[in-house]
């Protein structure tokens, strides 16, 4: 199943992978970013091909720059963005794509403080206030991962809690690379304020 993947010997494992991203957040977030891989020869030393460590499934918010809060590079992450994280088929598709194709060795579903999606849903639960035209379906992503007797308890981490089991339980590729040891399966949640990703326990 992943035999178009990099030879797992030629890639970190997922425990080095991981510490990458945590080290370069720490970098971020203390003012002292390297900026690796974003200089004109490793740009051109990818267009043949990418490898990827890691894929991020974050928020489209703005202010949630994943490659500079991760302190990250050119060909470092494999990106999936949408607004509060929602899973959806393309989403789970694309992070499968990172997963059996690209050989990364972390999926990191990464949410922030102040999250607009976050917030409509536990409007939603505790007003039935919904959203316009199609946004509804950013309330649904989130809604049921949330305590229905008190929306804002721990909402963020528990939204990326809920987001890692939906994927996990809806993608065979992911599991299976999980039981396999080439993949770890972590979530953070990310500070506007500090600038610090702390992981999310389950």
């Amino acid at each position: 199943m992943f035999s178009n993947a990099p030879d797992p010997r030629s890639r970190p494992t997922p425990s080095q992978a991981l510490q990458a991203l945590i080290d370069g957040n720490l970098r971020f977030a203390e003012g002292r970013p390297r900026r690796p891989h974003q200089d004109d020869a490793h740009r051109r030393a990818l267009t043949g091909g990418q490898h990827p460590h890691a894929v991020v499934l974050a928020c489209s918010d703005s202010r949630v720059s994943v490659e500079i809060l991760l302190d990250q590079g050119f060909g470092d992450l494999f990106v999936v963005r949408t607004a509060g994280h929602v899973l959806d088929r393309s989403v789970v598709a694309s992070v499968e794509f990172a997963v059996a194709q690209l050989g990364v060795s972390v999926a990191l579903v990464l949410g922030h403080e102040s999250c607009g999606a976050v917030a409509a849903a536990q409007r939603y639960l505790a007003d039935g206030h919904d959203l316009p035209g199609s946004m509804p379906a950013l309330v649904e992503g989130v809604r049921d991962h949330l305590d229905p007797e008190d929306p804002s308890h721990d909402a963020v981490a528990r939204h990326v809690r809920g987001t890692i089991t939906d994927l996990t339980a809806g993608s065979a590729l992911v599991r299976e690379a999980q039981r396999s040891g080439l993949l770890s399966v972590v979530g953070g949640v990310y500070g506007l304020g500090d600038g610090r990703m702390v992981l999310v326990q389950d």
